[in-house]
This record gives structure tokens, C-alpha cells and sequence, in this order.
């Protein structure tokens, strides 16, 4: 069973969600938070793997709470759950850690859906808001991934082992690039790219190039 805290300062959306959840299989819900401080100590208490979370609360904001669970407690993933979904609550939220984003129309066959990516270490974007990060991404640049890559490795600051050129590779699949257009744009072979990207699809544990745009962007290596 997959555990479940659902953080809402909406009564009746909380009560809804929880009731969902509920009739999903392998779901348990162990908690619910009227706020992002109760969804803080829950996540301690309930050891929770899963905590679904609004952004807009009192007390405590989702992006806030979902920057300290992830930081006291990183086996527990966060899935954002909110009516909003312009950028400025997308990417404050992937930042803080966030594994997936949902919006509030989401059925309970795509909740159930992230919540299964998520706990087996991918990520959970909905295929429009994967086509907002890829073009958030595209708008910074050719070189900027490749040159904050480069900063990374210098303070030995890449993620999961990850090589100078394969964080390299990461960021042009986060750009939007193809194997072909990297392979040109790093002057290397079409078989080259694809070792590199099967190398860094194993040691992040993405399963496609979504999450591996997911990915990419909550470690900066964009």
C-alpha cells in the first residue's frame, strides 16, 4: 500500500480528495492538513510516502511546506495538487521538490497514475505542463545548461554520479533537442548520445524524456 497525506485548507476539497483516495487500489490515506504546518508535521509523524499537497494555505504555503518535507524527510515524494496552474505556482514548486503536478480536474485514474510514478522514482507531469517546462527550458538558451552543467561539476554539485556529458546531454533533452540535434550540437555520433542518455536514464532512475525534463529542472541542470 502506498501511504497518503492530502494537505487542503478546504474542508470540503480535502474531505473529497481523501474520500478519492480512498477508493483507489493499493492507496491508504494517513493523514489529512488543513495547512502546510500540519502537512510538516504529519509527514514526521506519518511517515507518509506520498503527501499531496494544495499551495495556496494559511500558515505555511505549499511550496514552503513542500521545500521542508523534501528536505527533512526525502523519502517522502510530493505531488502538488491545485486549481492553479500558471507558472509562477508550476516552477516554485518544482523547484522546492516537487515530483508531480497535478491540477484540481485531474481524474482519479491520473492521481493514481503520479502517485504510482512518483513512488517508483519518476515524475508526474501532466503532457501539458510537461510542454510549459519544455519551453521555459528552450527559452534560456542554447549554452546555459551546458555552461551551469560545467558550474555544477567544478563544485562537484551533479547529481546521482552523473558525468560533465551526460549532465550535458540531460540538459539539450530538457531543451526539447532530439538524439540527432544533440549529436550535431556536441559534434559526437547518434550512437554516442544514446549510450550517454542510457547511462543518465539509469542513474537518475527516469524512465523517458518527460521525467528526465522533471528531473533536470529540479536539479538546475538546465
Amino acid at each position: 500500500m502506498t501511504r497518503v497525506v492530502v494537505a487542503d485548507d478546504q474542508t470540503i476539497v480535502r474531505e473529497g480528495i481523501v474520500m478519492l483516495l480512498g477508493l483507489l487500489p493499493g492507496i491508504e490515506v494517513v493523514g489529512a492538513a488543513a495547512d502546510g504546518e500540519e502537512a510538516v508535521r504529519l509527514a514526521a509523524e506519518k511517515k507518509p510516502d506520498v503527501v499531496l499537497m494544495d499551495l495556496r494555505m494559511p500558515r505555511c504555503d505549499g511550496v514552503e511546506a513542500t521545500r521542508r518535507i523534501r528536505a527533512e524527510h526525502p523519502g517522502t515524494q510530493v505531488v502538488v495538487l491545485t486549481t492553479y496552474a500558471d507558472d509562477d505556482s508550476l516552477f516554485p514548486a518544482l523547484r522546492a521538490g516537487a515530483r508531480g503536478y497535478l491540477t484540481k480536474d485531474a481524474g482519479g485514474d491520473e492521481i493514481a497514475r503520479v502517485i504510482a510514478d512518483v513512488t517508483a522514482g519518476g515524475a508526474g507531469l501532466s503532457p501539458a505542463l510537461q510542454g510549459r517546462v519544455l519551453e521555459a527550458l528552450a527559452a534560456q538558451g542554447d549554452t546555459a545548461g551546458t555552461a551551469r552543467a560545467a558550474r555544477h561539476a567544478e563544485r562537484g554539485e551533479l547529481p546521482d554520479g552523473l558525468t560533465v556529458r551526460e549532465a550535458e546531454v540531460l540538459a539539450l533533452v530538457a531543451e526539447g533537442l532530439s538524439n540527432a540535434e544533440i549529436a550535431a550540437r556536441l559534434q559526437v555520433s547518434m550512437a554516442t548520445v544514446k549510450t550517454h542518455i542510457n547511462n543518465l536514464f539509469a542513474k537518475t532512475g527516469v524512465r523517458d524524456r518527460a521525467q528526465a525534463v522533471g528531473y533536470a529542472y529540479r536539479k538546475g541542470i538546465t
